[in-house]
Parts: structure tokens; sequence; C-alpha cells
């Protein structure tokens, strides 16, 4: 059996701590919403994962097949009703967003 699998050429690494009040299922569900109702259906989308640190900050991880596509990827959450609320859930001041190419 071959597998075939979608390249991945750029990420967007976004840390952040959650809002005051704001549960970490909470989190989770939104984070399943934005991948189900507006990254699934984008072109270039490869993955989506969130992360929990030691410290209890958050790394929100987007794979695609090209760095130009993740910054378009990461683009859409504001204009969209599930990217708006998940961002609603970060605290003020606290997102660290950035944008790699693969190199290797």
């Amino acid at each position: 059996m071959t597998t075939t699998l979608t390249p991945i050429g750029g990420l967007e690494f976004a840390s952040f701590r959650l809002r005051p009040g704001v549960s970490e299922h909470t989190l989770r569900q939104a984070a399943q919403e934005v991948e189900e109702h507006l990254l699934r259906h984008q072109p270039g989308f490869v993955s989506h994962t969130l992360w929990r640190g030691d410290d209890d900050s958050y790394v929100d991880l987007v794979l695609a097949d090209s760095h130009e596509r993740a910054v378009a990827l990461c683009e859409l959450w504001p204009d969209d009703p599930h990217g708006a609320h998940f961002l609603s859930l970060i605290a003020p001041g606290s997102a660290l967003l950035a944008f790699y190419r693969r190199v290797a």
C-alpha cells in the first residue's frame, strides 16, 4: 500500500495564554470548530494541533503546504465566526504569532 502525504512547506506558530475564566475544555471545543468549519475547507491546509505547555501557556500550530498558505490561513480567522470565537478566548496581550518556512 502506498501512502501519499501532503508536503508541508509552512507553518503558523501562535503561543498564548487563556483569558481568565476560560476553561481548556472551551478552548479545545473552539479549536475543533475552527478546524472543522474553516481550515479543512481551505486549499493548502495540512493539519491543526493545539498544545499546552508546562507553564499552562498554549500553542496553536497550523501546518500548510507553503509558507504563503500558512499566512493566508491565519488571515482568515478574524473574519470567520469560529476563528473569531477562538481568538476571543485568548488573554489580551499574551499572543505571539510567527510563521516558518520549511528548509529541510
